[in-house]
């Protein structure tokens, strides 16, 4: 049984849950918070008493919905004819207010058998917490409601993105990639200082560090793979690196050939953009069977290495050749430590284009061009 938004479900059109809309009553009325507070004119009557759910359950959680399920007593459960879901982003769950008068918040659904599937991605956003309070209504024949008392509070949070969810962001990228340029190397812009911590405190080798926030707020790798972040991109008219660099003045380079190789595999990570013309695909290379490849393997789409959109490695004349997409700016996450001998450190000659940063950068969530509708 899914449960629309209210105020959303009345003027949608028709889903492919034909099944779940012939068995939902949504109603549109204005509904008491969770300390039985009503505004004026809000269609429900006196308190009676009727079952109040208690041991609320949460399970089969997704980025856009889940199953919710609690128990009653079973005096007067007869006169049940509906379930008020309470559902607040974690953050607001002080504030039970009508974002307007005739504009409920909360979610109506006729009394169905237990438990119930609530999906929306007007209302459910990937990897965030919310709360949800439940309470029973009896609907009288004047269209008023009798109703519970509020349930208890519950916690939860909603998952990252699935495979399904990450492909439909890849064939969305696949769209605006462009043609494929020819490229030789992986370059990674730090400071100074970070170079000289590397070789001082690790060895000479640099280290994966957990990826940050950027991107899509529903991507599964965002906080949680380790990996080393390069670029590969090049300037059309000279097919080298550009010498601009929003990250450091100073640049490590290393053979395409040292991190992409037959040994490796290609995952796709993320399509976004923050606010601007220009969209970045975040790709990560793994060394087979290396702790960031089973990372990957259960939770993002692999790319096939000779051939996709946006980063290939192929063989000619016994040389493995290298293409990058043209249209979209590459972030390749590799997940192994990478030896500065393997490669060359220098000061870039341009300039250190703060701009252009993605640390933490946050995405678009009105680009029609990189989002997707199961939340941001």
């Amino acid at each position: 049984m899914e449960v629309p938004r209210l105020d959303h479900a009345l003027n949608s059109p028709t889903s492919p849950c034909e099944e779940v809309i012939k068995n939902l009553s949504l109603e549109a009325i204005q509904l008491c918070d969770r300390d039985g507070n009503k505004s004026q004119d809000s269609g429900i009557a006196e308190m009676e008493e009727l079952p109040v759910p208690h041991n609320i359950k949460i399970n089969n959680i997704t980025c856009d919905s889940f199953k919710i399920s609690w128990e009653m007593d079973s005096k007067s459960k007869d006169r049940i004819t509906h379930y008020f879901i309470d559902l607040n982003k974690k953050e607001n769950k002080n504030s039970n207010k009508f974002k307007h008068k005739d504009v409920p918040t909360k979610l109506v659904a006729k009394a169905v058998p237990l438990p119930m599937t609530v999906r929306g991605h007007w209302f459910l956003s990937p990897r965030t917490e919310y709360t949800v309070a439940v309470q029973t209504a009896s609907k009288q024949v004047d269209g008023d409601y009798v109703v519970s008392e509020w349930s208890e509070i519950i916690e939860f949070c909603t998952a990252d993105y699935s495979k399904v969810h990450l492909t439909q962001l890849l064939e969305k990228a696949e769209v605006i990639s462009g043609r494929m340029l020819k490229f030789s190397v992986f370059y990674r812009n730090q400071h100074k200082e970070y170079f000289d911590y590397i070789r001082e405190h690790h060895g000479n080798a640099m280290q994966p560090s957990i990826k940050d926030n950027s991107g899509s707020h529903g991507s599964p790798i965002s906080g949680k793979l380790e990996g080393i972040f390069f670029s590969c991109s090049t300037e059309f008219n000279t097919g080298k690196p550009p010498q601009d660099s929003p990250y450091g003045r100073y640049r490590f380079e290393i053979a395409a050939e040292k991190l992409f190789n037959p040994n490796t595999n290609l995952y796709f990570g993320d399509f976004y953009c923050m606010y601007t013309a220009y969209h970045y695909v975040i790709l990560v290379i793994a060394p087979v069977g290396s702790p960031g490849d089973e990372f990957c393997k259960q939770r993002l789409p692999q790319l096939n290495s000779k051939d996709n959109k946006f980063l290939t490695c192929t063989e000619e004349d016994g040389v493995l050749v290298y293409h990058h997409a043209q249209d979209v700016i590459l972030e390749v996450i590799y997940t192994d430590p990478v030896d500065l001998s393997l490669g060359t450190v220098a000061e870039i000659t341009g300039h250190q284009l703060m701009s252009l940063s993605t640390a933490n950068a946050k995405k678009d969530p009105s680009c029609k061009t990189c989002n997707i509708s199961v939340g941001r």
